[in-house]
């Protein structure tokens, strides 16, 4: 058994022969703060949709609808911070600090650009984008969601500097700078959420006016702590305004943000689309919808902290020329997330009906929660890692355009027209609908397998094998 599991996540000694190198501490050091930042960040998101559903299932659903659009637009600003990540850890890797500094600048310029046109998009238009996106909600919900929205929307700003921030230090390969400041924004939302609730009276207000203060808070911290130079990256706020930012590294961040953001973007609202016609199920599925997506993110947790951690890896690798190391490190992380994924699903299961009766629901809408989770969690152990894990390897290799079509591709034939066939058509519902979900994930990993293999070539994976036998 010892054998097995080091031939499979043990160091190797092929990775002696490599221009760059990760031990396992080094990756355990990079991965573990990674976790730890996505189940805190998922802990309070639990807590903040309980304390929400203490006012009723149209303020859930309210609350949820908003944030399917907000993800939408969060993704965006990460994948361009992906992007300057990816410039970034290819420059470390090169040794070439000063051109990851200046990659930095740049990525603050383009995010927060970015946020503050999405900031525009949203007061200007927040009726007219919930109408056209969900048709015709129930009165109590719009009104949930017009408030939630016009209230969280003026926290993008400080989203798009701290997501920059958090990207660059995550490609030093600090990530515990990220999970310390999450941890504290995040008891300061909660915190902000019983007070502003429960004492002060403010409903889902309240709940909106807690997740801008602990987001403003949280871009403070960043933008001192990046701004300290004590790493490779930093941002010298003296010279920021003096000096013209490179455009040339500008165009590199947007070369692999770009195709990111549409991806997400596409992808998300995908996901809105679909919850588009959950939302023609009527209330009790919609928060069904809404309880299943909190709890199943457990369950999948640890691949969102993997995604992050891959960029670092393999960008650096190709920073240093290294593509055998490339490949290696691709199938040891994606292997090191199944291992991840299997034990926190065999514990998510375990305990999901006390997660369940935390949440202040009706039966209905809890037998239908349980069908989703399981249709979820139950594949997503198998197909989660390479539909997701993969691609985000890709994307450090230059390859963000090839993920992009394919996913998006993938998203609107089977995600998305296929739930309507199932979800309306065949009267499935919202099961049906994540049925679709599931096809999506195979027929994403069919192509990410396939144009992996054949860019980065078949010896390598020969090669490696022959050194562990």
């Amino acid at each position: 058994m010892s054998a097995v599991f080091r031939r499979w996540f043990g160091e190797n000694p092929v990775e002696e022969t490599f221009r760059i190198r990760f031990s396992n501490r080094a990756l355990f050091a990079l991965i573990l703060p990674l976790l730890g930042e996505q189940l805190l960040g998922m802990l309070m998101g639990t807590l903040d949709t309980m304390m929400v559903s203490g006012l009723g299932d149209a303020s859930v659903s309210g609350v949820s609808l908003v944030d399917m659009i907000f993800i939408l637009f969060f993704n965006i600003l990460s994948a361009l911070s992906t992007g300057g990540a990816v410039v970034a850890s290819r420059a470390i890797g090169a040794g070439k600090p000063e051109e990851a500094r200046r990659s930095a600048v740049g990525l603050m310029i383009i995010t927060l650009s970015a946020s503050l046109l999405i900031l525009a998009l949203l007061y200007g238009f927040d009726e007219e984008i919930l109408t056209l996106l969900y048709g015709s909600i129930e009165p109590d919900v719009m009104d949930a969601s017009l408030t939630y929205m016009r209230i969280t929307a003026l926290s993008f700003p400080a989203v798009a500097l701290y997501s920059a921030a958090a990207a660059l230090f995550r490609s030093m390969g600090n990530s515990k700078i990220s999970m310390y400041a999450s941890a504290g924004a995040n008891v300061v939302n909660v915190a902000g959420n019983a007070f502003l609730i429960f004492v002060v009276k403010m409903g889902v207000a309240g709940a909106a006016l807690a997740t801008v203060i602990g987001r403003v808070l949280l871009m403070i911290f960043f933008l001192i702590m990046i701004g300290r130079k004590t790493g490779d990256i930093y941002i010298d706020y003296g010279r920021l305004f003096r000096e013209k930012p490179d455009t040339g590294l500008m165009k590199s961040i947007l070369a692999v943000g770009l195709p990111g953001s549409l991806e997400s973007g596409t992808f998300q609202l995908g996901r809105i689309l679909v919850l588009s016609i959950i939302s023609t199920f009527g209330t009790v599925q919609i928060t069904a919808n809404a309880i299943a997506n909190n709890i199943d993110s457990f369950g999948i947790m640890p691949g969102f902290a993997f995604n992050l951690a891959i960029i670092t890896v393999v960008g650096q690798c190709v920073g240093a020329g290294d593509k055998r190391a490339v490949q290696y490190y691709t199938g040891k992380l994606m292997r090191m997330c199944y291992g991840f994924l299997v034990v926190l699903n065999i514990v998510l299961f375990a305990v999901l009906p006390l997660m369940l009766d935390l949440y202040s629901i009706s039966p209905e809408a809890r037998e239908i929660a349980v069908i989703l989770i399981w249709i979820h969690n139950g594949f997503g152990v198998l197909l989660w890692t390479p539909s997701f894990v993969l691609p985000n390897a890709m994307k450090a290799t230059g390859d963000a355009k090839f993920v992009m079509v394919s996913a998006v591709l993938s998203m609107f034939i089977f995600r998305v027209a296929l739930s309507y066939v199932l979800g309306i058509r065949f009267g499935m519902g919202a099961v049906g609908v994540w049925i679709c979900m599931v096809i999506d994930w195979i027929c994403r990993i069919i192509c990410f397998t396939v144009r992996f293999e054949k860019k980065i070539g078949f010896r390598l994976k020969q090669e490696y094998h022959k050194s562990i036998i």
